[in-house]
């Protein structure tokens, strides 16, 4: 058997937004567990609460995110192609984002439900985010 992780599942309505290159955070974009800013050449993207993302900005949403919690190493082999494989076969669609400490997975808030019982069907443990307030 591979290996297995834990993930927490957050509550919040999320948002992949896309904003032309070299653009600056509009003030819309709300901080949630996840607050993610990418920028290349080519575009600006944002993932952030979902829920003052105006219409009219290209944008996918509503996602659910879920987070390893498990401590990862920088040269630990295998984590994403372990956590997505149970969804590539499941059907669901995702976005991950990798930061400093560990792997997040975005999935239709629509799928979360199954996501989870895909991962439980091949060993993972997922539960809700334990909430953490910053002062």
């Amino acid at each position: 058997m591979s290996a297995t992780f834990s993930l927490a599942r957050y509550p919040e309505t999320l948002a992949v937004v896309r904003l032309a290159p070299g653009a600056e955070v509009p003030e819309w974009a709300e901080s949630s567990s996840l607050f993610s800013i990418t920028a290349t050449a080519a575009e600006t993207s944002l993932i952030c609460a979902g829920r003052n993302v105006p219409r009219k900005i290209p944008h996918q949403k509503p996602f659910t995110a879920f987070c390893v919690t498990d401590e990862l190493a920088f040269d630990q082999v295998g984590v994403l192609v372990t956590l997505l494989g149970p969804l590539a076969e499941a059907g669901i669609p995702i976005m991950t984002v990798s930061t400093y400490d560990t792997d997040w997975i975005l999935v239709p808030t629509a799928e979360a439900d199954r996501a989870e019982e895909a991962w439980r069907r091949t060993g993972h443990q997922v539960a809700p985010a334990v909430p953490s307030h910053l002062s």
